[in-house]
């Protein structure tokens, strides 16, 4: 899938944009604060329906505006597509395939496939599990839309459980629990079989690029646990129905899964450097990119947000081969060293487009070739 062109205006600091690309390599320089990282959230935006950073959309709106809109015209190899979106304020979102607006915006994920490396996939180390719980369902998204549906309904399950635990008991009806309990169990089945074959296809792919990336010196791991593993849920539930009163919550379910994150036989939030974690996380994104690309049999979008920060110049190096080769599709790469993008574009065999982004405003650069 390619980006050949896109259009928005007052998304962030960008009040208006008209840009179309190259189908390798946009690069973006600019210092920090500049919009840069917003026009990549746009870009994101159109993939998933919402903002990487910020997921209230009125919030994405330009101070003072009452609406955003981005407007992306893609080619699927001799197919194109036209993705529109809307945002007013104190209104419903727009979101239109071919001029066709959705009935629901789940039917569009995994439409163009995307991979974005950003500063904020620190979270996925330092946040809870949830976070590393959704690095796993937007993956997954991307290639099974029945997964998607599996999610929603185990969520609208759980929702209802915690509702009921937080009635007065005198009013709870044991009937109500065994119904959502029940649900709770055979979605959370399926949504953790999908998980843990995703891991185990993800895992080889992701140590490859690892080894490359850290010359071998480091061995790192993933580990998906689940609750599920411990028997059925539905009675697993049950067991904790009188704590989970006292609670307020439901305190087992695939809601509660880990992916853990190790290098060697530790947490790597724990014992690794800011170079090990900024690796950790750069491979953990490119093996994404790898294995939705062969799955999929497509080669997804990737967006590269300040990817060369807190990197020895060994690692950075690695980095600027691999991803300026035949492995991957279309970049938009951000920096604020002129360097690491002029050393992209020396890797590179192809076209490229080089913008230079200052105050929101985005310019194309004579360089471009």
């Amino acid at each position: 899938m390619i980006l050949q062109r896109l259009t928005l205006v007052n998304y962030k600091n960008l009040e208006e944009a008209d840009l179309s690309f190259s189908p390798n390599i946009n690069c973006f320089l600019g210092n920090n604060g500049m919009g840069k990282t917003n026009l990549l959230d746009a870009i994101y935006y159109l993939s998933f329906c919402r903002s990487y950073s910020n997921q209230i959309d009125s919030q994405n709106i330009m101070h003072e505006r009452e609406f955003f809109m981005i407007h992306g015209y893609y080619n699927d190899g001799d197919k194109p597509e036209d993705i529109y979106c809307g945002v007013k304020r104190r209104a419903k979102k727009q979101f239109k395939r071919n001029k066709k607006e959705y009935d629901k915006l789940s039917d569009h994920i995994g439409l163009i496939p995307l991979v974005m490396v950003s500063p904020q996939d620190s979270v996925l180390l330092s946040g809870g599990s949830e976070e590393r719980r959704k690095f796993i369902d937007i993956v997954i998204s991307q290639f099974d839309k029945q997964y998607l549906d599996y999610l929603i309904k185990y969520n609208n399950a759980l929702q209802q459980r915690n509702h009921l635990l937080k009635m007065d008991r005198s009013f709870s009806d044991e009937s109500l629990f065994e119904v959502w309990e029940e649900q709770m169990s055979m979605y959370g089945e399926k949504i953790y079989s999908c998980r843990k074959s995703f891991i185990e296809k993800f895992t080889p792919v992701f140590n490859e690029f690892y080894d490359y990336i850290s010359g071998s010196k480091e061995k790192v791991s993933l580990n998906y646990t689940s609750h599920i593993e411990k028997g059925n849920l539905a009675e697993l539930l049950k067991e904790v129905r009188e704590r989970d009163f006292i609670l307020g919550y439901s305190s087992r379910g695939i809601h509660k899964d880990e992916l853990e994150m190790n290098l060697g036989d530790y947490p790597i939030r724990k014992i690794g450097s800011q170079g090990q974690n900024k690796t950790y996380l750069t491979v953990l994104k490119l093996a994404q990119y790898e294995f939705l690309k062969k799955i999929r049999n497509t080669e997804p979008i990737l967006l590269l947000d300040d990817i060369f920060d807190k990197l020895d110049s060994s690692r950075v190096e690695k980095i600027i081969k691999l991803v300026s080769g035949d492995r991957f599709g279309q970049i938009f790469i951000t920096d604020t060293n002129r360097t690491n993008l002029d050393n992209m574009i020396k890797a590179i065999h192809g076209s490229y487009s080089f913008f230079d982004v200052k105050e929101g405003i985005i310019t194309l650069s004579e360089n471009s070739y």
